[in-house]
Parts: structure tokens; sequence; C-alpha cells
């Protein structure tokens, strides 16, 4: 038992050790094709495209809600953001999303990005709310990049923002 309790220590403190080594250009290349990615959901908030949003989520896709203390398909969200996507598209509403980032990991297939986000919408009688959010996204990439798991784990201050430098 304890030959296999040594085992298992040196194999775990193995796994920790690997990991595939990346290029500074490999970096570069995937983190400009991410950046391309979050321009596109911004574009698509903003002009109301659903379909255009709805593409860049992965079909098996989930979102874990943390403020709200659960999780469920993205595909569930996205109908409940229908409704939104076409206010936005029709002109009754204006919304729009910005994103920085704390930390930006992966390779040419995977990537785990945290930041802030701030979602910002404006009601018929000119209201504004500003919705600043912690989160994590798993994106993965076969034909592009899309989101695996968004993590939005917990409201953000305007402090928190401002620090974090924009991209």
């Amino acid at each position: 038992m304890k030959t296999f309790a040594l085992f298992a220590a040196t194999l775990f403190v193995f796994a920790l050790t690997i990991s595939p080594v990346v290029s500074e250009d490999e970096k570069e290349s995937r983190l400009t094709e991410l950046d391309a990615y979050w321009a596109e959901v911004s574009r698509a908030v903003q002009a109301g495209d659903f379909e255009g949003y709805a593409a860049t989520c992965h079909e098996e896709g989930v979102l874990v809600a943390g403020t709200k203390g659960t999780s469920y398909p993205l595909a569930t969200a996205l109908e409940k953001w229908k409704q939104e996507f076409a206010d936005t598209k029709s002109g009754k509403i204006k919304a729009s999303v910005e994103f920085r980032f704390s930390q930006r990991l992966g390779d040419g297939t995977t990537a785990h990005e945290t930041g802030i986000f701030l979602y910002t919408s404006t009601n018929a009688e000119g209201d504004e709310t500003k919705a600043y959010v912690h989160f994590e996204n798993l994106l993965v990439k076969k034909e592009r990049w899309r989101t695996l798991m968004e993590h939005q784990k917990s409201s953000a201050t305007v402090a928190e923002w401002d620090a974090l430098a924009e991209n």
C-alpha cells in the first residue's frame, strides 16, 4: 500500500509539471484569434445579432451562474436572452459588452480566459444599467473558437474593472 501511495504521489507531481511547450508565436496567434472572438461577441451583442452570438457558443456549452448557485446548458441561456437580442436589433434597447482580462491561458485548441466583463443596457426611456461581472470562459477550437463553459462568478466593482488594463 505504501508503494502504491508513493507511486500515485509521484504520478500526480509529474502530471503537474508536464505541459505542452507553446512558442511565443503560437501564443500571439492564439491571443489574436481570441481577441477577434471577443470582438465578435461584442459586435453581436451591440447589433442584437442572436444568430451571430449563438455561433460563438459550443452546442454542448454550459453556463455556470455563480451568483445564482446554478448551472445549465448555454442553449437554455440563449433562449432566455433571445428577446433581449430581438429588442436590441429592433432598437427598443441598446446593449454592449466589453471584456478585460486578468489571465489568458491555452494552446492552439483550448483557452481559459479570466477577467471581468461590463454589460451595459439602455432602455427606451434612456435608463442605463451597467453590470460588472467576474467571469471565466473555457473555449475550444475546432474550425473556430467557441465557448464550452462560461462561468459568471460574481459581481465586480468599477475599481476592479479599472484595475485591469485594457487589451
